[in-house]
């Protein structure tokens, strides 16, 4: 694997078509035994993940924080909480990551901070502090109720009320997490002096949470209601359009202040979480050609109830590689949301199946960003009542599915306490099924699912075409998908059989193809069940 030395040297564009693996460092590994995941953790187990063959590692966050959404309250965006360590642990990470040839991507938080910032304490001291408009503030209604009707993501009012100012601040999140007025060039300097902060220690680059909420409408009108769907509405925020509180106009020029920065520094990287209504658009907005940012995913999948060839296919189409339309990630699975293995495998061929969708992952355009655990098959784990930490399950339970569950301890060892995570009791419990699905038992055998994720990401490491290639799509119908991947040098044909029953699929002309890979294939074009066939053109 290829070192880096420092955060300078590096091959062209080693971002377009990396394969990136999420770290949450509070269920990584704990190297102090009190339960909860952190930073020399993490950098104990980087030779594990250098052997899965990815380019680099996103870390969620590690900043100072009262933990009321788990360090997305952000309270000190230039230091890392003493429950992870210190900046000299961070500087060792990165140093060794380096040293392995893994990139270190952070996360960054530009739309509100925790209500225990010092920017905040100075702003709703009173109306003509330096930082009075570093927030959203706004006069109630002459009854005294909120300035508007907007709602929060995780229930109730987008506003609370503060009597040290007579009026109210917005949050689209918790009431912890203040929104930050970023239409305010005071702010946006503030925010980009964080990211040179970061830049200057050696990150190579930055996954920016939930970029469309940094900026409101500034004549906060009501939002009008969304209307009716399918789905049950478990918070007032599910009743609105956030045509006004989210998805500003303004928001890529910002985007294009963040890039300028990150243009200084060799070989950066970054990539936006996209949510909403129209994610779409917005995405192809935040990547517009060479000024913003490098990447942007969006939820096509991460909340799919089922995987289908249509909806890929869709997926993909929405992404061309014209001129001027960014650079795609996709991701399956986070910490936000259920891992896919529950949401999509069939029972009784959860094996095969997950293979299939890993190999599917690895051969699609765009970035590939593996949530921790699923290239071990790691599943779901429904977490009681009494042991939730998420504060939004816990507001609107038993409705909204709990994050927890997708966020628990990584499974080191069988045989160890608590699987090797730490010989101290979780912050949230490991699954049962997590005991045989641990990561030592994995390495002793040749067919398991770290194996195939190995071997997957290996195959698209080697095939420049599966790396960084066009994609067309040839055939998305119920149960087969089949696409092209090609660049200057090469041609792949990927032929996936999603359905529980054998097909029969033949190229036009079956000689011109060598096949370099298959899974659970019974003759050359014949697929079994969740089986795939990855084949080269012969030039």
């Amino acid at each position: 694997m290829q070192k880096i030395q420092g955060s300078t040297q590096s091959r062209a564009a080693w971002w377009r078509g990396a394969v990136i693996y999420q770290i949450y460092p509070r269920s990584f590994a704990d190297s102090n035994n009190d339960g909860v995941g952190d930073l020399p953790g993490i950098t104990s187990k980087l030779e594990y993940v250098a052997s899965l063959g990815v380019d680099a590692i996103w870390l969620s966050p590690f900043f100072t924080s009262p933990m009321r959404d788990f360090g997305y309250d952000v309270a000190d965006y230039c230091d890392v909480d003493p429950i992870f360590g210190t900046l000299a642990d961070l500087d060792a990470l990165i140093e060794k990551a380096h040293g392995l040839g893994l990139r270190v991507i952070i996360d960054q938080v530009y739309s509100h901070t925790s209500d225990q910032h010092a920017w905040f304490a100075e702003s709703r001291s009173s109306r003509d502090n330096p930082k009075a408009d570093w927030y959203v503030w706004a006069d109630p209604k002459a009854d005294g109720s909120p300035p508007n009707n907007w709602q929060s993501v995780f229930g109730g009012p987008a506003w609370t009320w503060d009597a040290r100012r007579g009026q109210y601040y917005m949050h689209n999140f918790l009431r912890e997490q203040p929104q930050m007025n970023v239409h305010n060039p005071e702010v946006q300097e503030a925010l980009l002096g964080v990211a040179k902060f970061w830049l200057d220690r050696g990150v190579d680059g930055f996954r920016v949470d939930a970029i469309n909420f940094a900026m409101h409408d500034l004549e906060l009108r009501d939002n009008p209601p969304a209307p009716a769907g399918n789905g049950i509405r478990t918070r007032p925020f599910d009743f609105q359009l956030k045509v006004h509180n989210q998805s500003h106009p303004d928001i890529p020029a910002f985007v294009a202040r963040i890039r300028a920065l990150t243009d200084q520094y060799p070989d950066r990287f970054t990539v936006a979480e996209v949510g909403g209504a129209e994610p779409d658009r917005e995405m192809k907005a935040f990547t517009a050609g060479d000024a913003h940012f490098n990447s942007a995913y969006g939820f096509d999948f991460l909340y799919a109830d089922k995987l289908t060839p249509a909806l890929v296919r869709e997926a993909l189409e929405n992404w061309p590689a014209e001129e001027g339309i960014g650079w795609p990630s996709w991701a399956f699975s986070n910490h936000d949301a259920p891992r896919w293995i529950n949401r999509w495998a069939p029972e009784g061929a959860r094996d095969v199946y997950a293979r299939m969708v890993m190999l599917l992952f690895l051969c699609l355009r765009g970035n590939a960003i593996i949530w921790q655990g699923e290239e071990l098959g790691l599943t779901q784990v429904d977490i009681p009542f009494d042991r939730l930490q998420d504060p939004e399950a816990i507001a609107n339970w038993p409705h909204t599915l709990s994050r927890d569950g997708t966020r628990t301890p990584m499974p080191w060892k069988a045989d160890a306490p608590h699987c090797g995570f730490s010989d101290h009791t979780p912050w949230l419990p490991l699954g049962t099924d997590h005991v045989a699905l641990a990561i030592d038992q994995q390495e002793r055998s040749a067919a398991s699912m770290l194996s195939a994720t190995r071997k997957f990401v290996s195959l698209r490491q080697s095939n420049q075409a599966l790396r960084s290639g066009d994609i067309r799509i040839i055939e998305a119908q119920e149960g087969i998908l089949v696409f092209q991947r090609k660049s200057a040098e090469q041609t792949l044909l990927c032929v996936f059989n999603m359905g529980n029953s054998s097909i029969s699929w033949t190229p036009e002309k079956p000689d011109e193809w060598r096949i370099i890979e298959t899974l659970n294939t019974t003759e050359r074009w014949e697929i079994g069940a969740y089986g795939a066939i990855i084949a080269e053109a012969i030039i």
